[in-house]
Formats: C-alpha cells, structure tokens, sequence
C-alpha cells in the first residue's frame, strides 16, 4: 500500500467509526445516565486501520451491574447492534463492565464497539483518554505513517494491541514488521499496558 492510500484507508474508518457512535447514540445514553463517554484508543488518535474496533470509555457517578444493563439496552435498540456480550470486571482493579457490540455496517461489513463502563473516580478513570493525548501529541507524519503500515501488515488472525505499535514505533524508532515481530518478543505485556509518551 502507498502512503496515500494508508492515509486515505484510516481516514476513511475514521469517518465511518464517527458515523457509527452517532447512530448507536451511545454519548448520549451515557449522558441521560448521568456520566459522560469518550473516544479513545485508535479513532482519538487518528490511527484507526485494518482492525476497526472503536474504543468508548464512559464514567457514571455510581455503577452496578443494573446500571451498566441499563444504558446499554439504549444502545441495543439501533437496529445496526446485531449482538453484545460482557464482562463483569467491577470487583477488579479495573472497576468496570467490559461491554462489546457488533455493528453491521455497509455492505456486511461488521465493527465492534468495545465501551468501557468505569467506576468515576476509581484507578483509571481518565488514564486512556490522557494516553490518546501524549500518543497523538508525540506522532509526526512519519511516526503516523509507519503506525498505520504495522497495523496495515498485523496478519489477521494476530491480536495486537495498538499501544504496541504505538511503543515501538515512538520510543523505540521500530519501523517494520520484521523488527516488530522481534520487539515484540523482548517487550511483552501480559494485561493492560502503561505506557505513554
């Protein structure tokens, strides 16, 4: 893929993922809740390619398994939300409900939503929005450019975490996929990784 073409590629999942949070209106479900809900992860950053998930991290004041039940079925009832499932982290560290929804997009085209229903106030409450900050306040052309090739040449059955890239790429000056396959072997992480620029 050329430049223009990876640059054209993200940009145009980009505006599709926006398009999708405002159809399945989960901003303001989180809102009518009482909390707030931000975009995270690739599209905050402008990195979004091949793996099109969206990454959504919502607060409310209070959270209860009913809580979290309660503002997803809003966001069920796009007729697009095809299926949901959950995890319930809230005796974690994490605090939270782990919730991910499929949307059939154009064509049969399928992203997931992955939203994060987090305890306000509980350890990483605004960790991932400050990550998507320093990230896209670190990137320069170049940087984004060899982000978005890594994640463009992820083989599809190989789950690799953005942040990664995003490590590798910024602070280690990592720039194919060969030398990532390599880093990535020295510098595993097994759960949430905390990094940031």
């Amino acid at each position: 893929m050329t430049d223009h073409e990876l640059l054209a590629l993200s940009e145009r999942n980009i505006r599709q993922a926006r398009d999708i949070i405002r159809h399945t209106g989960v901003m303001e479900a989180f809102a009518d809740a009482g909390g707030e809900a931000h975009v995270v992860g690739s599209v905050a950053m402008d990195l979004m390619m091949t793996h099109r998930d969206i990454d959504i991290h919502a607060y409310t004041p209070t959270l209860t398994v009913k809580d979290s039940f309660a503002v997803m079925e809003h966001i069920a009832e796009c007729p697009n939300v095809t299926r949901m499932k959950y995890r319930n982290l809230l005796a974690t560290d994490e605090a939270c409900m782990e919730w991910h929804a499929w949307y059939a997009g154009e064509g049969g085209n399928e992203l997931q939503l992955d939203i994060i229903h987090i305890q306000k106030g509980s350890r990483y409450d605004g960790y991932f929005e400050r990550m998507a900050e320093h990230i896209k306040a670190a990137l320069t052309p170049e940087t984004r450019l060899a982000i978005l090739r890594l994640k463009a040449e992820t083989p599809c059955r190989t789950h690799v975490p953005g942040v990664e890239i995003y490590q590798a790429v910024l602070r280690d000056g990592v720039r194919t996929w060969a030398d990532f396959a390599a880093w990535r072997k020295e510098h595993y992480v097994e759960g949430i990784i905390e990094w940031m620029p």
